[in-house]
């Protein structure tokens, strides 16, 4: 089938190019994955279990009003990439930690909690990377609060740590 598309003139490249010039990875996509998120949690909402028609109204109203402004395709556009790029991460950390952790009781009691913290910790770099082009990074709200605000993150996971990690 391929070969089909590239004797027909068409490559990858430019059917995801004519996708693009189509508004299809700015407003089809997001809207798809709002609609569907917005669907999924009314259906489990026991007020609209029984009456589905009025979540697919709810869910298509809210995936046409986020996409009203430019800020969730761009917000999209920001942050996927970012999340492909920290789950390759994992999953290196993973392919590694089985090499090399595993090989004891307690690398596997750490197992998790390890993951648990470079998850954790490459979330916050994703989701602070995705706002930094659009709001904090450079602003005055970031010189301002930007320490202060690492700062706490930092003695809140200390603290958290810390109480789960005690013994009674």
């Amino acid at each position: 089938m391929f070969e089909v598309l590239a004797w027909a003139g068409m490559n990858y490249a430019n059917i995801l190019q004519q996708l693009e010039d189509l508004g299809f990875f700015s407003h089809v996509l997001p809207f798809i994955l709002i609609f569907a998120i917005i669907y999924a949690i009314l259906s489990k909402i026991e007020m609209f279990k029984d009456n589905k028609g009025a979540s697919v109204l709810i869910a298509f109203a809210v995936g046409l009003l986020s996409l009203q402004l430019n800020f969730v395709s761009v917000f999209f556009q920001n942050v996927f990439p970012k999340v492909g790029i920290g789950i390759t991460l994992v999953f290196i950390a993973m392919i590694l930690s089985g090499v090399f952790l595993l090989q004891s009781e307690q690398g596997k009691k750490a197992y998790p909690w390890i993951f648990f913290g470079i998850g954790a910790f490459i979330f916050i770099v994703i989701t602070i990377l995705s706002f930094s082009g659009d709001m904090f990074n450079g602003s005055w709200w970031w010189e301002q609060y930007g320490a202060l605000t690492i700062v706490m993150l930092l003695i809140v996971t200390a603290i958290i740590v810390i109480v789960t990690t005690g013994k009674d």
